[in-house]
């Protein structure tokens, strides 16, 4: 009897101690085994996690019930990972926020002097505050309303007002080599995209094959523009091998190569605010609207009266374009709005510091933000915090408009699926997995919603950094986001039949379809 007593007793202090060590690790403790299904899980993940190409990278990855907050699975949780376009997700939820669901970018035309009949005496002015969605249309439609309005001549400038934001355009750890793509545009205040991917600070290069083969390509842009400088090199073959390259720090294009057939590259401008000035000025032109003066900068004066006036949609149904297609200017944009929302500046430091202090307040406290797009590899984020954080929102007013414009695993449609419309088809993810994906050069993610086959929500992450070979997407994230769906606490499940083996033809998942812009994405 004395001895059962004391095994008792060693039992309850070993049962005590290993609760204390489950709470300390934030995991709920409990007296009983792990459900089947839990075991279960956690086997298929382990294994997924031991494949070859994994050996030398890091992977971090936790699953949690967004119900009670209960971690069912975690590997490296607390290590810091690098997220790239999974910074969105404290981009995106900060600026809604922060801004609101109805915020609207304005842009505005402004006059100074007097108003003389027709004749504007002194200069008009084009003040922007960053909307990415300013087409050449909506210029057009704007010039227009100038028109509109009775002004037929302009004595003084048209003056571009990008003083909302700062004039640092670039992201201080940016790749120059990739300053001519539209994925890093310049961010300035005053904008244009070339259609509604709103890939603002882009115009789109097309080189078409001439009349007969050796004969000069045909190359147009969209929108029309002068602004660029086309040095065309490129001639009609029998394949389409073509390269579309803006000279660094210019806006000249040199087009190289052959083309059998159409070849559409989308390429940044260098300067955004004079490209969309010219876009705007051309407008005036085209509407009867004579400017005298030439084109120039500066702020507009607090006196200046209103003239015309555009408001973008709301940041509601921005969320859309911005989630779906990884749109790293919106995430920008949105940065140094909240910046000059909350501090008055519109720079990257205080639209940064409004994102780091959403994170904070709301599970995330080791976090390195240096951009508000990913594309910085100093940005740096823990899967546990993260999938801590994705909880969180669930209680936010506006989750179910953030949660909606998420890409959706295996839906065909554009703006739907976004950057999963391709991945999962099929499966139990399939218009299940809500997630935001991303990629850079040895770095992937993957982190979001999933519903198990219980009907219980989950959330998880999946960060992979330094892979040498054999892009994770499938293999790693797809595989476990696929078993999630399938997950079951009280019943094993058999997990092995499930997964697509390959993606489509001609389909290249080494990217995150955002960056090979064409018609996979």
């Amino acid at each position: 009897m004395q001895k059962r007593r004391q095994l008792t007793t060693l039992l309850a202090t070993a049962l005590m101690a290993a609760t204390l060590t489950q709470a300390a690790n934030g995991t709920p403790a409990s007296a009983a085994d792990p459900a089947p299904g839990v075991a279960d899980l956690t086997q298929d993940l382990d294994k997924i996690l031991n494949a070859s190409n994994l050996a030398v990278a890091r992977s971090g990855v936790v699953v949690k019930s967004a119900a009670t907050g209960e971690q069912l699975y975690a590997q490296d949780a607390g290590k810091i990972f690098l997220p790239a376009s999974n910074t969105k997700l404290l981009t995106s939820a900060a600026a809604t926020d922060t801004l609101g669901l109805d915020y609207r970018f304005t842009t505005g035309v402004l006059s100074s002097g007097r108003r003389a009949g027709s004749t504007v005496v002194g200069d008009l002015y084009l003040r922007g505050t960053g909307d990415p969605t300013m087409l050449a249309a909506d210029y057009d439609a704007l010039a227009a309303k100038v028109a509109g309005a009775g002004v037929k001549l302009v004595t003084g400038e048209l003056v571009a007002d990008d003083t909302w934001f700062d004039d640092v355009r670039l992201g201080t750890d940016w790749a120059w080599d990739d300053e001519p793509y539209y994925y890093a545009g310049q961010i300035s205040a005053l904008t244009a995209s070339p259609d509604t991917d709103y890939d603002a600070g882009s115009v789109i290069v097309s080189v078409a094959p001439g009349d007969k083969a050796g004969a000069p390509a045909k190359v147009t842009t969209t929108p029309e523009t002068d602004y660029i400088k086309i040095e065309n090199h490129a001639t009609t073959g029998a394949e389409t091998d073509v390269l579309v390259n803006r000279v660094h720090g210019t806006n000249t294009v040199v087009i190289t190569g052959t083309v059998a057939g159409t070849y559409d590259e989308w390429v940044a401008v260098n300067d955004p605010t004079g490209y969309a000035a010219s876009l705007f000025r051309k407008a005036l032109a085209n509407h009867g609207v004579r400017v005298l003066g030439a084109t120039g900068r500066g702020a507009t004066p607090a006196e200046a009266k209103s003239v015309a006036e555009r408001q973008s949609m709301p940041l509601g149904e921005l969320l859309v374009p911005f989630l779906k297609l990884s749109n790293n200017m919106h995430a920008e944009i949105l940065t140094k709005a909240m910046g000059r929302k909350v501090s008055g500046k519109g720079t990257w430091d205080a639209g940064l510091a409004v994102t780091t202090a959403f994170a904070k307040a709301n599970g995330i406290k080791n976090v390195r933000l240096r951009d508000g797009s990913g594309l910085s590899r100093l940005d740096g984020v823990t899967p546990g915090e993260l999938t801590a954080y994705l909880i969180t929102l669930r209680a936010k007013p506006w989750f179910t408009t953030w949660y909606d414009a998420l890409p959706i695993a295996g839906n065909a449609d554009r703006f739907t699926g976004g950057t999963l419309r391709s991945r999962m088809r099929g499966t139990a993810a399939a218009d299940n997995v809500h997630a935001k994906t991303g990629s850079l050069t040895s770095v992937t993610g993957l982190s979001g919603y999933v519903t198990s086959a219980d009907g219980e929500p989950l959330v998880f992450s999946i960060l992979t950094n330094n892979y040498l070979t054999g892009n994770p997407k499938t293999t790693v994230e797809d595989a476990i986001a696929v078993r999630l769906a399938q997950f079951k606490r009280d019943t094993p499940v058999d997990a092995t039949a499930q997964l697509r083996s390959a993606p489509p033809a001609g389909e290249d998942l080494g990217l995150e379809c955002s960056w090979v812009k064409p018609a996979q994405c």
